[in-house]
């Protein structure tokens, strides 16, 4: 069995946010959009994420070990790996 977690090998996610359209995002896409709302939150992290130094080590973070952050109480940003085929 791996000793990492399969999502670093997904290339595309689906992305579900409060109110939005589901959106379909590259790895990467994914690990700028929680940097940008991980950049605003640093005062007030999960304790799990506190323990990060950096914004991108965050992000990386909870693609490889979650699949949702909670924006506010009772709303929460989702994502999953997908795969597209041809």
């Amino acid at each position: 069995m791996p000793d990492y977690s399969l999502m670093y090998e997904e290339e595309y996610f689906v992305l579900l946010m409060p109110g939005e359209e589901e959106q379909i995002l590259t790895a990467e896409e994914l690990r700028q959009k929680l940097e940008q709302i991980l950049s605003d939150r640093q005062s007030n992290l999960p304790r799990d994420l506190a323990k990060f130094s950096s914004i991108q080590e965050q992000a990386k973070y909870l693609i490889a070990t979650a699949c949702d952050f909670e924006l506010r109480p009772g709303q929460a940003m989702q994502w999953f790996a997908i795969r597209l085929e041809k």
